[in-house]
C-alpha cells in the first residue's frame, strides 16, 4: 500500500484536474448559448430565402420547353461518377466521441458509394488529420486524380470564428467545379443540431438542388438513449435548457411570405433573381450545417468535461478512503508497537 504522502499528493493532483475539468465544462455551455443564438438568428433569413425562391419558382420556367434541359447548372442532373464530400469536423480534441462519430460516418458514406470517386474537403483539424492518414491528398486542379478517394481540401480554424462570407468563398469555387462538370454532386456531413438531447449525424446533398426548402438527406446516424441522458444530465448541470428554443417572431413572419392571394411584382425578371439567389441557398444550406455543427460540437465537450469532472470526483473518493485506511492502518501499527513494548517491561 502506497504511504499516505503519496496518496494525498495524488488526491492533490485530481483535485486540480478537477478544476480545470469544470472551468471548461462552464466555458462550453457559454459557448454553446452563443452558438444556439446563432443558429437561430439565421434561421428567419434561411426560411425567407427559401420561400422567395418558391415564389419564384411558380414565376418562371426552370426547363428549357424544346430541350428539356434545366435553365440553371445548378438544376442540372447527371450521373454520380465524381462527388465532393464536404466534412464538417472539429479542430480541438477534448470533445468525448464528437469527433469520431462524424468520422465513422465519413467512412460509411464512403463505403455506401465505393464504385464512385470521392473529392474530400475537409473542415476542421481533426477531419483533416483523419483522412490524410487514410487518402492520398491531391489539388482539384490535378490533370489525374490520386486515388478513387482524395483529399481535395482543408479548411482549419473556420469554425473557431465561423463567417457567412468564409463559407461563400468555399461555395463559390464549389459551384465552378459543378458548373464545369468537374464534380457531379455536393453532399455534407455533419452533426444536425437542435437541442442539447435532440440531435443526429446527417449526410445532405446540397447539389444539385432538386427540390426547394426539402433537405436531401442519404445516411443518418441517431445518439443512442443512453448518451442523450448523458447529454441531458450534463445540460442540466450547467443550466442549459433541454427544449428546442421557440420560434421567434422573425421565424414566423418568415413563414407567412409569401401571402396567399398577393400577386408580388419583381424590379427584375423572376427567372434573373432566381439565377442569382440559388448559389446563395446552397451557401445557406452549408452555413446553417456547420452553425449546428459548431453548436454540437460544445454540447459534446461539454458532456465530456462533465463526465471527467464526475469520474474525477469517484477518484478522490476512493483515494480518500484508501490514505483514511492507510492512516487508520499506521495508527494501529503504532498502538500495538506501544502495547508490545509495555507487555515486555
Amino acid at each position: 500500500m502506497a504511504n499516505i504522502r503519496d496518496i494525498r499528493r495524488r488526491i492533490r493532483s485530481v483535485k486540480n484536474t478537477r478544476q480545470i475539468t469544470k472551468a471548461m465544462k462552464m466555458v462550453s455551455a457559454a459557448k454553446l448559448r452563443r452558438a444556439q443564438e446563432r443558429a437561430l438568428a439565421a434561421r428567419p433569413y434561411s426560411l425567407m430565402i427559401t420561400n422567395v425562391l418558391r415564389s419564384l419558382v411558380s414565376r418562371t420556367d426552370l426547363v428549357n420547353e424544346q430541350t428539356g434541359e434545366p435553365l440553371h447548372p445548378l438544376l442540372a442532373q447527371r450521373p454520380e461518377k465524381n462527388i465532393l464530400l464536404v466534412l464538417v469536423t472539429g479542430d480541438r480534441g477534448l470533445a468525448g466521441a464528437f469527433n469520431s462519430n462524424v468520422l465513422k460516418a465519413a467512412l460509411k458514406f464512403i463505403a455506401f458509394f465505393k464504385d464512385k470517386n470521392i473529392d474530400i474537403a475537409a473542415v476542421g483539424r481533426k477531419g483533416r488529420d483523419f483522412m490524410r492518414r487514410r487518402y492520398p491528398f491531391a489539388t482539384p486542379e490535378s490533370p489525374t486524380r490520386a486515388g478513387e478517394v482524395q483529399l481535395v481540401g482543408e479548411h482549419l480554424n473556420l469554425l473557431g470564428k465561423l463567417e457567412y462570407e468564409a463559407v461563400a468563398e468555399i461555395v463559390e469555387r464549389v459551384v465552378q467545379a459543378y458548373m464545369d462538370e468537374r464534380i457531379d454532386s455536393v453532399y455534407v456531413i455533419y452533426n444536425e443540431f437542435k437541442s442539447v438531447i435532440s440531435q443526429r449525424l446527417i449526410a445532405q446533398r446540397i447539389l444539385p438542388v432538386q427540390e426547394i426548402g426539402r433537405r436531401e438527406v442519404v445516411l443518418t446516424e441517431e445518439f443512442t438513449l443512453e448518451e442523450r441522458e448523458r447529454m441531458g444530465e450534463a445540460a442540466k448541470g450547467a443550466g442549459i435548457s433541454l427544449k428546442e428554443p421557440p420560434e421567434s417572431e422573425e421565424e414566423r413572419r418568415a413563414k407567412e411570405f409569401p401571402a396567399p392571394g398577393i400577386d408580388y411584382i419583381y424590379e427584375q425578371p423572376p427567372a434573373e433573381i432566381f439565377r442569382d439567389m440559388l448559389p446563395r441557398y446552397a451557401t445557406l444550406q452549408l452555413f446553417q450545417g456547420m452553425l449546428e455543427s459548431v453548436a454540437a460540437e460544445h454540447a459534446a465537450r461539454m458532456t465530456a468535461m462533465d463526465s471527467a469532472s464526475n469520474n474525477a470526483n469517484d477518484v478522490i473518493d476512493s483515494l480518500t478512503l484508501t490514505a483514511n485506511r492507510a492512516r487508520q492502518a499506521a495508527i494501529t501499527k503504532e498502538i500495538i508497537e506501544i502495547v508490545s513494548g509495555a507487555a515486555a517491561l
